[in-house]
């Protein structure tokens, strides 16, 4: 909590997942986060996706001197509800609100219609790549995002 305090006090951004302390590095030994390469007890920079099943999501590995990137972290997390919520995938360069991507169809009907569907609808571009928009969209709004606009301007 102290270091989370810290960057609070230090920067004004909260972070708002949870954060392990390991004293005497047994987690990280268990996820291999130690790269005896670079150190024997220092580990590289490392973000854990758990899901509320205890499943691991997603790994991010950073190396020691490169600093992690939240507003990516919380757009994963966003992509992994949006994916999961809506049966769905989401695109490369996906961003929260934007098309989601349907699964194929199984069965060769399936395709038949998902095709009637894309000349219809215009909403992709083959059976196998067609788009639909997510239900339930909500973008989350945080400092580190508008800081990170505010600087593409």
């Amino acid at each position: 909590m102290a270091w989370v305090y810290d960057i609070y006090c230090k920067t004004g951004v909260r972070v708002p997942f949870p954060i392990i302390a390991d004293r005497n590095g047994t987690i990280a030994r268990k996820y291999g986060m130690i790269s005896n390469d670079v150190s024997t007890t220092e580990t590289v920079r490392n973000v854990f996706v758990i899901d509320d099943k205890g499943v691991v999501r997603t790994i991010l590995v950073y190396p020691m001197n490169i600093g992690r990137c939240i507003p990516e972290i919380l757009r994963v997390v966003e992509a992994l509800q949006t994916a999961d919520s809506n049966n769905a995938s989401t695109p490369v360069n996906w961003v929260p609100c934007e098309p989601i991507i349907i699964p194929a169809p199984k069965t060769f009907e399936q395709l038949e219609e998902r095709n009637r569907q894309i000349q219809k609808d215009r909403n992709g571009m083959a059976w196998y790549l067609s788009f639909k928009e997510p239900k339930d969209c909500k973008v989350v709004e945080n400092r580190e995002s508008k800081q990170l606009e505010e600087g593409k301007e």
